[in-house]
C-alpha cells in the first residue's frame, strides 16, 4: 500500500548524535519534494521544539515547527489531562523544564503533584532523592520515555529510561511512561498528523521503541539499521517489522 503520512524518529534515524545521516537528510527532503504529510516524533526531551529546529538546520534538514512533536509536549498534555493539582518537581534539561513552567506548572520539592523525570545531563544524587521521596509521598510519577540508551558518536549512552529505572527501584513504584512505544504519544502524534493509523507508517532505528511504537498501536513500522538495533538482531526480533532497511535511501515512496 501507499502511506499517506510517516511518523519519524530522529536521533539514530536523521542524524546519530553529533554525526550526519545523510540518507536521513535525503528521506525529509523527498518527503517534502513529494507533499507527503510527516511528523517527526522524538522522545528526546532536552530540547524544545525550537531548538529541534535549528539543530536539524546543521544536519541539512530545513523542517516547519509544526512537524515536530516531542515527548515533553505529549507529557504536559497528560499533566493538563489528569488535572491532579499544578505544582511538580522536574529532573530533566531546559527543554522539559522550560515546557511545563510554561504550562502553569510550579516547582515543589516536598510534596509536588507530579515528579517528571526525563534525560539530565546534570543529575545528581540530590535530585534523585527528592523525586524518590515525592514519589514516596504521593506524587503521580510520570517518565517522559524509556529509552534506555542513546545513540551518539561516542557510543551507546545512558538514557532518560535509565535514570527512570532507578528511581523505580527506589520507590518501588512504576512510572507513566509518556514517549514510545506508549499509546499516550502515538495517538497525539497520529492527531496530529491528521492521517489514520492504518494509513501512517512509524520509521525508527529502536526496535524498543520506534518499532514497538507501531507493533503496539496497530501502524506500520519501517526499521532502518542505522542507530540502536544493528542488523544482525533483525532475524532474532520477536514480532518483525514490516520493513527492514539498512539505509532510507532504499525507500521508495511510489510503491509503499
Amino acid at each position: 500500500m501507499t502511506y499517506k503520512g510517516y511518523l519519524i524518529d530522529l536521533d539514530g534515524t536523521i542524524y546519530k548524535g553529533k554525526d550526519r545521516i545523510p540518507a536521513g537528510e535525503r528521506f525529509i527532503a523527498r518527503l517534502q519534494e513529494k507533499k507527503i504529510p510527516y511528523l517527526l516524533v522524538t522522545n528526546n526531551t532536552t530540547r524544545t521544539p525550537e531548538m529541534v529546529q535549528e539543530m536539524l538546520k546543521g544536519f541539512n534538514v530545513k523542517t516547519p515547527l509544526p512537524t515536530i512533536y516531542t515527548a515533553t509536549m505529549a507529557t504536559v498534555d497528560y499533566m493538563k489531562d489528569m488535572n491532579r493539582g499544578k505544582t511538580a518537581y522536574v529532573i530533566g534539561d531546559v527543554g522539559l523544564k522550560q515546557a511545563i513552567a510554561e504550562a502553569g506548572f510550579v516547582e515543589d520539592t516536598e510534596h509536588p503533584a507530579y515528579v517528571v523525570v526525563g534525560l539530565d545531563w546534570e543529575v545528581t544524587y540530590d535530585k534523585l532523592a527528592i523525586a524518590t521521596l515525592a514519589v514516596q509521598k504521593g506524587a503521580l510519577f510520570i517518565g517522559t520515555n524509556p529509552d534506555l540508551n542513546i545513540p551518539t558518536e561516542r557510543g551507546l549512552m545512558p538514557g532518560a529510561g535509565s535514570i527512570i529505572k532507578l528511581i523505580e527501584v527506589a520507590t518501588r513504584v512504576e512510572p507513566v511512561i509518556i514517549g514510545k512505544p506508549k499509546a499516550i504519544i502515538m495517538n497525539k502524534a497520529l492527531e496530529v498528523l491528521g492521517v489514520e493509523r492504518n494509513e501512517a507508517i512509524m520509521v525508527g532505528d529502536n526496535y524498543l521503541t520506534d518499532i514497538m511504537a507501531g507493533i503496539k498501536n496497530d501502524i506500520a513500522t519501517l526499521l532502518v539499521t542505522t542507530g540502536f538495533t544493528k542488523p544482525e538482531e533483525v532475524s532474532t526480533l520477536p514480532v518483525q517489522p514490516d520493513h527492514v532497511l539498512a539505509s532510507l535511501d532504499e525507500w521508495d515512496f511510489d510503491e509503499n
